[in-house]
């Protein structure tokens, strides 16, 4: 795992292990007794969440943990030892302990899921020192940003898989498994989003936030009063660059994002702690709504909700729309599909109907096998993979491209903005590689 392999050896050595690894069923149902040494850098509640996920897994060992919050380290290291594993070691001192971690060689991979900001350098820093990494979802600050990740990648050959959780979803990859099969016909236009009430996880407790406040509350809040941008594309934008093929075949090439006012944020402020507390005070700049409209190099639109502010029940708004049909999934309020033809004349169906015949087989086989994790076993699919990947050292089914073209709609996303909703370019990570790039998500029933 030390050894610096340049991209062109890596992605060769990586197609080979492949067909290997669709010849060897019996490696993939756990026979296989080598073992994962992972590291974990941030174990608040989603690092321990995937801390807790990886424990369940019989090859993974965890020789070392990361957090600069005592009490959330000295909890990981207990959960490793009462798994029943050798105690690991703790790294808190200070916010570049990370750096000693990542370089220890009884590591193939590291986990990360700390604040956003240091999503990239901690990535960076575990390509650079030989390791796989795993950052947890986010935005990216800066275009600039996002090519760091790129060339760590391509000068080290260490993957960088973004843990995108919704990729995974049962229905999303029942959904990408249609589009393949052209059931939809050629794809038009889609949609997704982020649409989730945070307001109680930006203020805690009361309406607090900062290095007082409790959780995310400590860090995220402050992103609401800085930015005005889609500051969290990836849980909707992942799945939809799955089905359209981006970064293999197609690429997105420009977007346009408005804003609305910013009101929500202020209101919950002084309905809950009314108008003389502090924080009522703030001038936030996130607009509660932030909608952005997306082209594609071969014609598609896709529009992004992000809405983190209102009130409102969650939902992704997911809509896949072809020449011959579409599916459209609001979380409860619906989940479901049209066939023009086979459907009802203008009637929807439900989308579980469909699933029977459709069902991706990853999931047939997860649920063969009982699934598990959180996110609806989503959480345990993503983990998954990036195991199984470290294990055969073969590359991840979302890579370092992948990563950077969908945390780059925030940076992009604030630039149309700041200049009144005018149109920006997308870098182009893969340099012209997109054009013969094949797609790797989702092209079997294994992890």
């Amino acid at each position: 795992m030390q050894e610096k392999l340049n991209r062109r050896q890596f992605v060769k050595s990586g197609a080979a292990a492949g067909v290997a690894l669709a010849m060897a069923p019996n490696i993939l149902r756990g026979k296989d007794d080598r073992k994962v040494r992972l590291g974990f850098i941030g174990v608040g509640s989603q690092g321990t969440g995937l801390l807790r996920m990886c424990l369940t897994m019989d090859d993974v060992e965890v020789p070392a943990v990361c957090d600069i919050d005592q009490e959330a380290l000295l909890r990981a290291v207990d959960l490793v030892e009462k798994s029943g594993r050798k105690k690991p070691t703790g790294y808190g001192n200070g916010e570049e302990d990370y750096k000693n971690l990542v370089v220890r060689d009884d590591l193939d991979g590291v986990f990360i899921a700390t604040p956003w900001l240091w999503h990239t350098p901690m990535s960076v820093a575990a390509m650079r020192a030989g390791k796989y990494c795993a950052p947890e979802v986010w935005g990216a600050s800066s275009i600039e940003e996002c090519w760091e990740l790129i060339d760590a990648s391509e000068e080290t050959g260490m993957p960088c898989m973004m843990l995108e959780n919704h990729c995974y979803d049962r229905s999303n990859m029942a959904a990408l498994k249609m589009v393949r099969a052209g059931l939809f016909g050629e794809i038009t236009h889609t949609e997704c989003g982020y649409r989730h009430d945070l307001r109680t996880y930006k203020f805690k407790p009361g309406v607090e936030f900062g290095p007082g406040a409790q959780g995310e509350a400590r860090w995220r809040t402050k992103h609401s009063i800085k930015r005005n941008g889609d500051l969290y594309p990836t849980h909707g934008l992942g799945p939809i660059a799955n089905c359209l093929d981006d970064n293999r075949g197609n690429r997105m090439v420009s977007l346009t994002s408005t804003a609305s006012k910013a009101r929500s944020l202020h209101e919950h402020i002084v309905r809950t702690a009314g108008e003389d507390h502090p924080n009522a005070k703030i001038k936030w700049n996130l607009g509660d709504i932030v909608i952005t409209v997306i082209k594609c190099q071969r014609g598609e639109t896709i529009t992004i909700f992000h809405d983190t502010n209102s009130p409102r029940p969650y939902s992704n708004n997911y809509v896949v729309q072809g020449t011959k049909g579409l599916w459209m999934e609001h979380r409860d309020l619906t989940n479901a599909i049209y066939i023009e033809g086979k459907s009802p004349a203008h009637k929807w169906e439900k989308m579980e109907d469909y699933l029977p015949e459709w069902e991706h087989p990853l999931w047939a086989k997860f649920i063969n096998e009982g699934v598990r994790g959180g996110h609806g076993g989503a959480g345990f699919l993503k983990s998954r993979a990036f195991v199984e990947c470290v294990k055969r050292k073969i590359p991840t089914p979302i890579d370092v491209y992948d990563t950077a073209a969908w945390i780059v709609v925030t940076p992009l996303s604030e630039q149309s903005i700041a200049t009144g909703s005018a149109p920006v370019e997308f870098p182009d990570f893969t340099r012209g590689r997109w054009m013969t790039n094949k797609p790797i998500f989702g092209l079997t029933g294994e992890y």
